[in-house]
């Protein structure tokens, strides 16, 4: 049973190997062997005083060609406050010495054994960050160079690294509603990436002429408008409601992450408590009903959806919701390089497993 730290997943994991993981997990998954486990959060209140709530998240899945199941779970303390009319998500580091908790254990899919675990930080970001990046290879157009990123937080970076893993970009255009941040996120992709990449001061200016547009933000309000919305664009998102209704239905392909992830039906939330979570602009416009039923990042990638079609097509990627299987396909690579790189610690098997069945 190895440990891995998530330091040790930040060095062993680049993004170009992640992304190539789960273009054969997609195609395992749209031919029927790799299979997702339905994500579960379970939210109550808590007797903090300020009006967070815990939430307890669990998904799992299985990819048999790589011969590994996993299981992804968090435990976490959520806030939601309001600035400036927007509401953001927070996740509070409530944990002793102001830390957060998520982990990710890896089991062979021919003993059963456990084979490693780990915290889930590093290889979330890289999860969501691949995700987008898939979808780029087979959304965006080819020549394009300009990327827009609406956020400048922990997934944001990732997002950065898979366009630039899949497209010859020639600049990064950053907007932050904290501009200090912005400014700092440019001058990191800059070092990380080797690429230009400036802060603005409006989302307008940072969208304006970017051939691919990615939203990474916390914001449970849009951040991308109807009117940005131009021939040739590539539009992802990764959370419910960053897009205007607007602007998808401007768009002439959309692809959702899996769309029988779309819904709230996740959510299992304590009586009489108010989630605001559960509060989805895509589900709740009656004008997005079809958007339930786009095509896969799965058909997409096993053939059975349209990729981009031609050099004015609009194309829009909905990244909804980690699906279990990517975490046993990332899992699987991660794990391979720790093997070949002596990497992690080891600990007992014994620990883990047990001399009677339950």
């Amino acid at each position: 049973m190895l440990y891995l730290s998530n330091d040790d997943v930040d060095a062993l994991l680049d993004m170009t190997g992640c992304i190539e993981s789960f273009e054969h997990a997609y195609r395992a998954a749209f031919d029927g062997s790799a299979i997702n486990g339905r994500r579960s959060d379970m939210i109550t209140a808590t007797t903090r005083d300020d009006n967070a709530v815990y939430s307890l998240k669990m998904v799992g899945g299985v990819v048999p060609g790589s011969q590994i199941g996993a299981v992804r779970i968090n435990s976490d303390i959520l806030s939601f406050p309001t600035d400036e009319g927007r509401t953001r998500k927070v996740k509070v580091p409530a944990a002793p010495g102001g830390r957060w908790v998520g982990l990710i254990m890896l089991f062979s899919s021919e003993t059963g054994e456990p084979l490693a675990i780990l915290p889930d930080g590093v290889l979330q970001r890289m999860r969501v960050g691949a995700t987008s990046g898939l979808a780029i290879r087979y959304l965006a157009r080819a020549e394009a160079s300009t990327v827009a990123i609406l956020g400048s937080g922990w997934q944001a970076s990732a997002q950065a690294m898979a366009a630039a893993a899949v497209r010859p970009l020639s600049e990064i255009r950053i907007f932050s509603p904290n501009h200090d941040n912005a400014r700092a996120f440019a001058g990191d992709v800059e070092r990380r990436l080797e690429l230009p990449a400036k802060a603005f001061q409006s989302p307008e200016d940072a969208v304006l002429g970017a051939d691919i547009v990615l939203c990474a933000t916390n914001s449970l309000q849009a951040v991308f408008k109807e009117e940005w919305v131009k021939p040739g664009i590539h539009i992802g998102s990764i959370r419910d409601g960053e897009i205007d209704p607007g602007a998808l239905l401007k768009a002439d392909n959309i692809v959702v992450h899996d769309p029988g992830n779309m819904g709230s039906d996740h959510l299992v939330v304590a009586k009489g408590l108010d989630h605001k979570e559960g509060r989805k602009e895509v589900n709740s416009d009656p004008r997005l009903a079809a958007i339930a039923s786009a095509p896969s990042l799965a058909a997409l990638v096993g053939g059975a959806a349209s990729a981009r079609r031609s050099a004015d097509e609009i194309t829009c990627f909905l990244n909804f919701h980690g699906l279990g299987y990517q975490f046993a396909a990332a899992g699987a690579a991660l794990l391979a390089r720790a093997r070949a790189a002596g990497r992690g610690h080891q600990l007992p098997a014994d620990w883990f497993t047990q001399n009677v069945h339950s």
